[in-house]
């Protein structure tokens, strides 16, 4: 019988497995489909959030084909483009694209700060480009459910983006991350500059093997 720990550890590869290959974004359901398939009692000695996203990277990274390392990169570069253009509302890169997923989940998440999502929307459409819009349901970190406008549009090399507009203060303050209910992680510009040249290295090398 495996130990607690090693268990525990075959649970998190399992349940980071299903998220990839069936495109689970749901914790719990990865979970519970991960005891099921294990045969363990998914009451007990389960893994976080964190461990599982942590095995998702490293599966993914560790499995990418060379096609797929190729895209991450290039996602990446147009995240960076579209932070370049949009520099005034002091985009932050979040999502599986900054967690270093490699996967085919093509979309590119941003935050944004603007007085309002109107002025953003205006922008947009005297570039010439097509938002469609919505909303997305966050927590604050004291409980209250806040609604946030996002634009979704077509980036570079026809990718997707979605751009979600906070106020201006609340670059100060992210919301809570569905992962572990901490500060989700943002990334700036430079930020971004040194993943791709990570990315860069890293798919050189797996080249080179």
């Amino acid at each position: 019988m495996a130990s607690p720990s090693r268990a525990r550890q075959e649970l998190a590869q399992e349940a980071a497995r299903i998220m990839l290959d069936d495109g689970i974004r749901d914790f719990g359901l990865a979970k519970r489909k991960a005891a099921e398939h294990l045969g363990v009692d998914a009451r007990h000695n389960m893994p976080g959030n964190l461990e599982i996203q942590d095995a998702a990277v490293e599966r993914s990274r560790l499995f990418a084909s060379p096609a797929s390392r190729a895209a991450y990169r290039g996602r990446l570069e147009a995240a960076l483009v579209v932070m370049e253009r949009l520099e005034h509302l002091e985009p932050r890169l979040v999502g599986p694209l900054l967690q270093g997923l490699v996967e085919s989940q093509p979309l590119i998440n941003l935050h944004a700060f603007a007085e309002t999502v109107e002025e953003v929307i205006l922008e947009m459409g005297d570039r010439g480009i097509h938002c469609e819009t919505g909303e997305r349901r966050y927590r604050s970190r004291q409980g209250r459910e806040q609604r946030i406008p996002f634009l979704a549009f077509r980036g570079p090399d026809d990718t997707d983006v979605e751009l979600t507009v906070f106020p201006l203060d609340g670059l100060r303050q992210a919301p809570p991350s569905p992962v572990d209910g901490r500060p989700m992680q943002r990334a700036t510009r430079a930020d971004v500059e040194r993943m791709l040249a990570e990315a860069g290295a890293e798919e050189a090398a797996a080249t080179a093997e």
